[in-house]
């Protein structure tokens, strides 16, 4: 990585060079300098405003950064829409899980991704294909939900995250990006849904944690990165930093 963060031995997946973006006169993006390793867990830390979920959405098509280079697999990158960002193997778990409480779990699974048996008007949704996919896909993540045919409105708040996660990491072959994944979880539940991010780095993909639970940081990841007032001002190997050390870097307390 660059700025003050040692180099590491996985290859560079995703790098952001000088990225910009400004709504109006508000900048809200001002010449980031990030990168993300595949097979590592990445953090990007800072406080409310400080840039971090603009950034997410510009690396998940939301937004189109005004300057700058984004770079995937070192191939430029300039996604247009958050279709361009999934045909590329990047996923984003949002804060609000993007879940239809009325559909089963394989249905969410599958939403807009639907499997479907013959051409054209006479094309018919292949459920059992379906079904048996989804079962796949929550076995391997040893995903504690009761059923696929379970709807989600009956499912705890773990259960519900761990369904958003295994959705995108079912479609994802390179990048798992989470806002705050357990902001809104009990201890056991954390602590379940953080054994599927491990899983999800195990598994050779790389994964962008968004979180202000700096505990939670140094326990998962790899690398850290922090943003204050639109600028990424430090980066750090997790194992080289301490708590303390990357909450002086987010108040100021500390240069980078």
């Amino acid at each position: 990585m660059t700025r003050t963060q040692p180099d590491a031995d996985r290859p560079v997946l995703v790098e952001a060079r000088g990225v910009s973006l400004a709504f109006g006169s508000v900048k809200a993006l001002t010449d980031v300098d990030l990168s993300l390793r595949a097979g590592e867990i990445t953090a990007i830390v800072g406080d409310n405003g400080a840039g971090k979920s603009t950034f997410v959405r510009c690396l998940s098509g939301i937004h189109r950064p005004d300057a700058g280079v984004m770079t995937l697999d070192g191939a430029d990158i300039d996604f247009r829409s958050p279709e361009d960002a999934r045909e590329a193997g990047i996923e984003t778990v949002h804060q609000n899980l993007a879940l239809v409480e009325d559909l089963t779990v394989w249905q969410n699974l599958f939403l807009n991704r639907e499997i479907v048996r013959g051409l054209g008007p006479a094309s018919l949704l292949n459920r059992r294909a379906m079904q048996r996919q989804a079962r796949e896909m929550v076995a391997s993540l040893a995903v504690n939900v009761p059923a696929v045919t379970s709807r989600v409105r009956r499912l705890s708040g773990g259960q519900r995250q761990a369904v958003a996660i295994c959705r995108a990491a079912g479609f994802s072959s390179r990048l798992v990006i989470m806002d705050e994944p357990t902001a809104a979880l009990g201890v056991q539940e954390t602590a379940r849904v953080e054994a599927l991010i491990r899983r999800l780095r195990d598994d050779g993909r790389a994964v962008l944690l968004v979180s202000h639970n700096f505990e939670q940081v140094m326990r998962l990841s790899d690398a850290v990165w922090v943003m204050r007032s639109g600028r990424c001002v430090a980066g750090r190997r997790t194992a080289q930093t301490t708590g303390q050390e990357i909450v002086a870097l987010v108040t100021g307390a500390q240069a980078a």
